[in-house]
């Protein structure tokens, strides 16, 4: 089957929109406020001028999102060494987890998987399976918002432990070696089991709330 994809002005636009939605968020000043705003109006302007859509109404569709509230999806990456589990230690909150973080607008979401372990971590990894897909708010503590958690198990193509901006430390750890410290919204226990169950059993269905 062919897979349909949207024209590129069409994912430009959309990806805009979402930068400066998330810009406009965290913004504390007028003038970022401004800028935002204005990307948000070439982003209708690409719309406008690509799909013959009247301006104004998809301005105000980029500047209020419009539709059945949806939740946030947390991809991370399971990735082993010799038996062993990558994993980060936050800067944020101290915790250790697998690498990982929200997916981008535009993103395949291996590729999200695969682009978080490298940033975080230094590895280049190929993503081969899903080890499983939980209700985040299940499975740790509760977010401000609802989000799902895709974890895949991926194979090493090249690199080597290296921190980040937003990770201090490194490493692999044996089942018995997990960190006592996790950074529970990222990652637990359960999903720390299902991925050691899938890398020793490439068979293991994927899991699923």
């Amino acid at each position: 089957m062919t897979e349909s994809k949207p024209p590129k002005w069409l994912a430009w636009a959309r990806e805009i929109q979402a930068i400066a939605q998330i810009g406009d968020h965290y913004a504390d000043n007028h003038f970022q406020h401004e800028r935002y705003q204005r990307l948000l109006e070439i982003a209708a302007e690409m719309v406008n001028e690509n799909g013959k859509v009247e301006y104004a109404p998809i301005l105000d569709a980029f500047q209020t999102p419009v539709g059945y509230a949806t939740p946030r999806i947390d991809v991370r990456g399971a990735v082993f060494q010799d038996g062993k589990l990558l994993m980060v230690r936050e800067i944020s909150d101290s915790g250790w987890c697998m690498p990982g973080g929200w997916a981008d607008v535009g993103d395949v979401p291996s590729e999200s998987a695969e682009r978080e372990v490298w940033e975080e971590a230094g590895f280049k990894v190929k993503a081969k399976k899903v080890v499983g897909v939980y209700d985040a708010n299940r499975t740790g503590p509760l977010e401000l918002f609802h989000a799902f958690k895709v974890v895949f198990l991926c194979d090493v193509l090249d690199g080597k432990a290296t921190p980040s901006v937003e990770t201090s430390e490194v490493g692999f750890f044996g089942p018995e070696e997990i960190p006592g410290v996790l950074s529970p919204n990222r990652t637990n226990p359960r999903v720390i089991a299902d991925a050691f169950a899938a890398y020793q059993d490439p068979a293991r269905p994927t899991q699923f709330d």
